[in-house]
C-alpha cells in the first residue's frame, strides 16, 4: 500500500468502528470544555468527569470561577494530577477572559495559545468542539499510531499534525482526532502492540516482524 492508500484505509476502517465518536470530556460551553480540556493533562477522562461534574454546578462560567477562587477550585480539583497548578492556570485563565475578551472564548489559534496552560493541542481541541472549526488534535496516542501506521515520521506533534492534515480530508480531522485516540487507547496501546498485534496494524504491514519504536512527542 502506498501511504494515502494506508490513509484511506484507516479512514474507512474507524469509521467503521466508531461512526458517530462523542467528545469523552463532558463540558456545558466552551468555556468548561476550554476548562475541562485544561485538567485532562496527566489525568484520565473519567476522573477529569468526575471532578468537572462537581467544578461546574458551582462555575461555569469565567465570572463564577474568580469568585469561587484559587483555594476552592484547588480543592475540588486536587484528585487531578498537577492540581495547584492547573487551579492557578484556571484562575489566571478565567481573568484574562474577563478583562480582555468579555468573558468570551476567542476563536483562533492565536489568542487561544496566549491564555496559560493552553497549548496548541487544547486550542485545536476546542476549536473543533466548542465552535467546529476544521482542526486536527494530535496528542501521544496520534502521535504514536502515525507512526505505526507508515503515515508519518514526525519527531513532534505539529509535524505529525501537518502530515496527517495532508493525508485525510479536512471534514474528517474532527472525528479522526477521537477515533484515532479510542483506537489508540482499546487496540492500540503504547505499551503492547508496538505496531504487531492490532487489527489495523496487521493488516497495514502483514509482513512487519520488529517493533515501532516511536520518535518522543
Amino acid at each position: 500500500m502506498t501511504k494515502q492508500e494506508r490513509a484511506n484505509f484507516i479512514r474507512k476502517k474507524l469509521k467503521e468502528l466508531y461512526p458517530k465518536p462523542k467528545p469523552p470530556l463532558e463540558f456545558k460551553n466552551p468555556f468548561t470544555l476550554l476548562v475541562a480540556v485544561l485538567l485532562s493533562a496527566q489525568c484520565t477522562d473519567e476522573r477529569v468527569n468526575i471532578v468537572t461534574k462537581e467544578l461546574f454546578k458551582i462555575a461555569d462560567t469565567p465570572e463564577k470561577m474568580q469568585a469561587l477562587g484559587e483555594k476552592k477550585v484547588y480543592q475540588i480539583i486536587k484528585s487531578c494530577g498537577l492540581a495547584p497548578k492547573k487551579s492557578k492556570a484556571i484562575m489566571e485563565t478565567s481573568k484574562i477572559l474577563i478583562e480582555q475578551h468579555k468573558s468570551k472564548i476567542p476563536e483562533s489559534h492565536l489568542e487561544l495559545e496566549k491564555l496559560p496552560g493552553v497549548g496548541h493541542k487544547t486550542a485545536s481541541v476546542v476549536l473543533n468542539q466548542a465552535f467546529g472549526y476544521p482542526t486536527f488534535a494530535v496528542d501521544t496516542h496520534i502521535h504514536r499510531l502515525a507512526q505505526r501506521w507508515g503515515l508519518s515520521k514526525g519527531k513532534n506533534v505539529k509535524q505529525t499534525e501537518q502530515d496527517l492534515k495532508e493525508l485525510f480530508p479536512k471534514e474528517s480531522w474532527g472525528d479522526l482526532h477521537l477515533q484515532i485516540i479510542f483506537y489508540g487507547r482499546e487496540s492500540c496501546p503504547a505499551r503492547d502492540c508496538y505496531g504487531l498485534k492490532c487489527d489495523i496494524c496487521n493488516s497495514l504491514f502483514p509482513k512487519r516482524r520488529s517493533k515501532v519504536i516511536t520518535n518522543k512527542a
